[in-house]
């Protein structure tokens, strides 16, 4: 009923193994809009229960809403996967917290009332459209000194929390870097992330036709010595290198939430159930700091603490970011509870689809992990900003009682 709200749950997600930008990338002559259309069609095929006509919308995000990635992509993302035409859908942008600000949306027109199920998720094609791309920032910014003008270069706020914690050196940071490579490796060779892809026809003028099965980014076998070495291209003597960030990157990810009720009604698989979320702004030259304040506000809006959280899934953006917040909540650098299968560092992030794949490796990790009630899915945001949306694990014996259980 329109008015009262309703538990939102986490269906199912899937992504798009993701590609590294430019020419030689896997998806150089792959359009956009291609890779969210699978993502969806994915979807559709691993639930034949949900009839089609059933999705209520289908927002999809981009930060570079242009060419392929334009034309109101949710809308036309939803006619070419074959979705009736009368499933409505929308374009959304929130930078790096595209797809996780889909998730949040609609959920929240679930919990209202006014979808029953609806597909949400994110695609960057940053091969196609680099970022900042026709990108016109208001001169006002510098000259009124409303933000730094470091504020609109990543690397340079990566830098500028280095400065603000000098104690989470680079050292620290390249010994993360190292350790998300070895977990994406690890999981890798367990058959852990291959669950979560959908394999992606490609071409190019070299090789032809060919299919995407895997990540393209990782770097197996990455070592201390290697990452050490590599060039600051942000400052020099710097703290930021390729090494310890993550790449510039092309993918498409997209999930299905629905209301708990309706899941039951139609036999969807229950995988998560959204307990609360929370979007905070930052000092914009400070960007990767967002997190923190956002999950404060998250927590408290759930009743709950730092401790109560049994999982993280934390956006690698830089590993100086993940850093300051665990030394924020005082959790280790290696502590296991943290991307325990590796991240961005290793996989990728293409801007606005990587707030679905921390929630789809959380959704897997729940699964794994039944002793665990809670989980954070968190990221930094561009221009200063954070979001986290925390998780309840629905196969946790005192799912569904309430926080005080």
């Amino acid at each position: 009923m329109p008015g009262t709200s309703r538990d939102v749950v986490f269906v199912d997600g899937v992504r798009t193994p993701f590609g590294k930008a430019g020419e030689k990338g896997i998806y150089a002559q792959t359009r956009a809009d291609d890779l969210v259309v699978r993502c969806i069609r994915e979807l559709l095929r691993r639930h034949p229960e949900l009839p089609p006509e059933k999705v209520d919308e289908v927002a999809i995000a981009a930060t570079t809403q242009t060419g392929d990635q334009g034309m109101t992509i949710g809308r036309t993302a939803a006619l070419l996967a074959g979705l009736p035409k009368s499933v409505p859908g929308y374009a959304i942008d929130r930078m790096c917290a595209g797809a996780m600000t889909a998730v949040t949306t609609t959920a929240s027109g679930i919990a209202f009332g006014a979808y029953d199920v609806v597909i949400a998720g994110g695609v960057e094609h940053m091969g196609h459209h680099p970022m900042g791309e026709g990108m016109d920032p208001n001169p006002r910014f510098i000259s009124e000194k409303i933000v730094d003008p470091a504020a609109l270069v990543m690397g340079e706020t990566a830098e500028n929390l280095h400065d603000r914690f000098p104690h989470l050196t680079k050292e620290r940071a390249d010994a993360y870097a190292v350790a998300s490579q070895a977990k994406v490796q690890a999981a890798y060779q367990a058959g852990r992330i291959q669950k979560d892809l959908v394999p992606m026809a490609t071409r190019s003028a070299e090789q032809g036709w060919g299919l995407a099965t895997k990540d393209e980014p990782p770097r197996p076998g990455t070592t201390l010595e290697g990452v050490a070495a590599l060039k600051t291209p942000f400052r020099p003597h710097g703290r930021i290198t390729a090494g310890n960030a993550a790449g510039l990157n092309d993918g498409a990810t997209a999930c299905l939430l629905a209301d708990a009720g309706t899941a039951a009604e139609l036999g969807l698989p229950v995988r998560m159930r959204l307990v609360a979320y929370g979007f905070k702004g930052v000092e914009p030259e400070v960007m990767g700091y967002g997190p923190v304040p956002a999950t404060e506000k998250a927590l408290q809006s759930a009743g709950l603490s730092i401790d109560d959280i049994g999982l993280f899934e934390i956006n690698e953006a830089f590993a100086i970011q993940v850093l300051s917040f665990l030394d924020f909540y005082g959790i280790k650098d290696d502590d296991p509870r943290v991307n325990p299968d590796g991240g961005a560092i290793a996989l990728g992030h293409p801007l606005a689809s990587s707030g679905v794949r921390l929630m789809t490796q959380l959704a897997r990790h729940f699964e794994e992990h039944p002793e665990v009630r809670y989980g954070l899915t968190t990221m930094c945001i561009g221009l200063g900003m954070g979001g986290s949306v925390i998780w309840e694990n629905p196969h946790h014996s005192d799912y569904g009682k309430g926080a005080d259980a």
